[in-house]
This record gives structure tokens, sequence and C-alpha cells, in this order.
């Protein structure tokens, strides 16, 4: 059974090395995997890659991270408050339980997809080209690059920055052109994009605990034999897991190739990261006047 499965970062990406550990698993499981580290190496884009996913059109798999579907699913506007989430462990012991069933049935009920496993996006922090970030009054007026998803730009505003929606197809460009002064993203994806190139100045804010979606589409999912579906959950769970620890693995590697190239980093001590969760409050508070009082309780 032929299956296709594409992502949006590239070879050294956690997530590119567990979707090819998972399409090594079906390879010997019935399945002839073909995968595509990069749709936007090959002019392709991640919101692209998302539809073409859901429809069926050429692709059964992908990755997506969760903040692209909040506006459809709303149970998953309850990943995207900043400074909500608990430590890593807890997070996904979590989604592994009550909280990640309650998502999933909204996701499935809500999108032509079936969730196959929430794979770990780092925490973002924020980067820039422009100066030091130390206080939220640092933000005033930068440029920042962001996901195309309400809350992320409402907290980012609320730090002072002027947030600018782009596809990840644009983010390299955006950033080496000068059209944004800042971004945020987790470190591996800093230095997968190569943008520390352009951004000397790292400040780990940590404001938001990042998580992406290996999905499926739904009736090429539902259609297969009950022995293959079996095998692609096992395999799914079984490349989460590995997923997983990379990318707790990766935070430790990447501050290494940060120190190696030079790059200026500010730690949480060097950060007024009270003054940061303060100017986020009110939009944690608001966004989660929308959200199941029951499920942000399974997360937290």
């Amino acid at each position: 059974m032929r299956i296709a499965m594409a992502g949006y970062q590239g070879a050294s990406s956690v997530h590119t090395r567990a979707l090819r550990a998972l399409a090594a698993t079906l390879s010997g499981q019935g399945f002839a995997p073909e995968v595509l580290d990069d749709i936007t190496s090959a002019g392709g884009t991640a919101r692209g890659l998302f539809d073409a996913v859901e429809a069926g059109d050429g692709r059964q798999l992908c990755y997506m991270a969760s903040g692209y579907l909040s506006a459809r699913v709303p149970a998953l506007g309850a990943l995207d408050l900043p400074y909500a989430a608990p430590d890593r462990a807890r997070l996904f012991a979590a989604l592994d339980g009550a909280a990640g069933a309650h998502i999933r049935a909204a996701l499935e009920a809500g999108t032509g997809l079936r969730l196959l496993g929430f794979w770990d996006n780092g925490l973002r922090h924020l980067t820039n080209a422009r100066r030091p970030i130390r206080t939220p009054a640092d933000c005033a007026g930068l440029v920042i690059r962001t996901l195309d998803n309400a809350t992320y730009q409402a907290a980012l505003a609320a730090m002072g920055f002027r947030p600018m929606v782009t596809d990840v197809a644009g983010l390299r460009a955006a950033v080496a052109s000068g059209a944004v002064d800042a971004q945020e993203n987790p470190l591996t994806n800093l230095l997968g994009f190569g943008l520390q190139a352009h951004h000397r100045h790292v400040s780990l804010t940590g404001h938001i605990q990042g998580v992406v979606l290996l999905a499926c589409h739904a009736a090429w999912h539902d259609a297969l034999p009950p022995t293959a579906r079996t095998a692609l959950h096992e395999a799914a769970r079984a490349a989460t897991l590995r997923q997983r620890q990379w990318a707790a693995e990766e935070d430790a590697l990447a501050m290494q190739a940060l120190a190696a190239e030079g790059i200026s980093v500010l730690g949480p001590e060097d950060i007024d990261l009270p003054a940061f969760r303060a100017a986020c409050a009110p939009v944690a508070t608001e966004a989660a006047k929308d959200l199941d009082p029951a499920l942000l309780a399974a997360l937290r």
C-alpha cells in the first residue's frame, strides 16, 4: 500500500527524522512509503501540504504545528495559551491521556484528518536582528514573523511586537531580507532554517510549548484493512516516542551550536520573565474563556 508522507523542514529536523523512522517501520509491514523531507524545497508551502493531506490529494500523511488548525478546531487553542503549558513531561503525559482524547475527538470531528500522535515542537523563543530582548519594552515596534494563529499574534502584540504572518516557505526570505526584525521558534528551527546568520540575538522566553500533530487523510485511514490500520498506529506510537526524545535532546545540542557560532543567548535569568508573563496574561485569560474547563484542567 502506497503511503506518501511529507514535511516542511530539512533532513536534520527531528520531525524529518521521526517521519523517516515511521516510514522505515511501515516499509516492513506491507506499506510502500514515499517521504518528501521538505515540501518548500519543491516549491510548495506548508499550508498547501496540510490542505493536500486533508483532501487526500496525492499525499496521505504529514505533520503540522497545532496552531495552524486552532481557528477550525477550537480545542487546539488550549495548546496556544502563552505561559500556560506545564513542563514537557506533564504536557505530553496529558496529551497521551484524557486531554489528548478530547483534542483528538474534536480534531477528527471538525476536519478530514485522523490524528496519529502529538509530537514535541519545542519551546518557542524570540530571536531578532536589532538588539538584546530582556523586557517587553525591548520588543516595542519590532516586526515579528509568526504563525497564522490569532492567539500567537495577540500574545506577541501584547509583548510590544508588530506581528506579521508568513508561511514557513517564506520564513528564510523574510528574515534574510529584513522584512521582519524578529521571529519566534524553537531553537532547533532557528538553526534548521539558518536564521542565526541574520538574527544574532536570542532570548529564551519559552512563551509557548509547541505541539505538532502527526495526521493522515481520514478516508484513506478508514479504508485501510484492520491489520494495516493497527500497524500504522503502532508504528506512529513508536515514532512519536522517538521524536519526543530527540526533541528534548535537541535543545542542548542547539545551545552548543549557537555558542559555537558566537550567538548572544539570554537565558531566563537574564530576562524579566514575570513582565512577559504579565503582558501575556490578559491574552491567555481571554482565549481560555472559549475553551472547555475540563480540557484545561486535564492539560494542567
